[in-house]
């Protein structure tokens, strides 16, 4: 990873002068994604409360909780899709507070959604061919003819292959079982050529016995990637993921291994209650 940090104009002045080493520090460490004091305040309610998280470079890493935990409002606000009310989010030491979603994706990061987001009508190819014209920088040329478009095809039937769905080509995408409608998605991700993903409950709704293959393909997916997803499913977290943060009322009370945040008496409290609540 390039150690050059390349810091906003914010971070001038003596006061910033701990959030500029901690931002050094963090990025020689091998961090690539990293908020800093990240707050969201929905109209008195504070959903998300001075969230310093740092997100290693190549790691498969959970968000976890209990329910109204601040988990999607902190997914939320990495990927863009809400604005903080403070802080600040740094993506391989550059600041993307400011950006767009779009302009995010441009940089490398992209996010799934927790509701299959898929063409249903189209098939499975152009689901995928779809996702293919952005890095080839032709999203918005629509005039383009489908013969054109077909120098496409070899990649989305190897990312098809991938994910285990090169038999599926010419079906619709709402013909597919609604695992495999996931496992297209993580197509469509992957056709983005992104280096950091960001996983919102990609086991919502998965059926048991299809959750060893969906485990299967984020691991195969997380090769040369960074991996950050939110998860309900522990035993699924247990098994993927490196580094487990766990959030309790909008703040982190835990952070590690799974083994080591198991044995945490915030994490024990925050899912199974306190002695004192019987």
């Amino acid at each position: 990873m390039d150690p050059t940090v390349i810091l906003p104009s914010w971070f001038d002045g003596p006061v910033m002068e701990e959030v500029k080493d901690t931002v050094k520090d963090q990025l020689h460490e091998g961090v690539v994604l990293q908020s800093i004091g990240l707050s969201k305040e929905f109209k008195g309610f504070v959903a998300v409360n001075g969230v310093d998280l740092a997100i290693r470079e190549g790691a498969i890493h959970a968000l976890i909780g209990p329910n109204g935990a601040g988990k999607t409002t902190l997914f939320n606000l990495l990927t863009k899709f809400v604005p903080p009310s403070a802080g600040r989010i740094m993506l391989r030491g550059r600041d993307i507070t400011k950006l767009s979603p779009a302009e995010v994706v441009r940089r490398g990061m992209v996010r799934s959604f927790q509701i299959s987001a898929v063409f249903p009508h189209l098939t499975v190819l152009n689901n995928v061919r779809i996702a293919l014209q952005r890095p080839q920088g032709l999203a918005t040329q629509f005039w383009m003819s489908n013969t054109a478009l077909r120098a496409l095809d070899d990649r989305a039937r190897k990312l098809l292959d991938d994910v285990d769905l090169g038999l599926f080509v010419e079906a619709t995408a709402a013909e597919l079982p609604y695992g495999r409608r996931r496992a297209l998605e993580l197509a469509t991700t992957l056709a983005v050529e992104p280096d950091v993903m960001l996983l919102d409950e990609p086991f919502a709704g998965i059926a048991h016995e299809d959750i060893p293959h969906i485990v299967d393909l984020i691991r195969r997916a997380a090769s040369g990637r960074t991996i950050v997803m939110v998860e309900h499913n522990l035993s699924v977290v247990a098994d993927l993921c490196d580094r487990v943060t766990v959030l309790q009322r909008g703040e982190i009370v835990a952070e590690g291994t799974y083994d080591e945040i198991t044995r945490h008496p915030s994490v024990r409290e925050a899912y199974l209650g306190s002695d004192d609540d019987d």
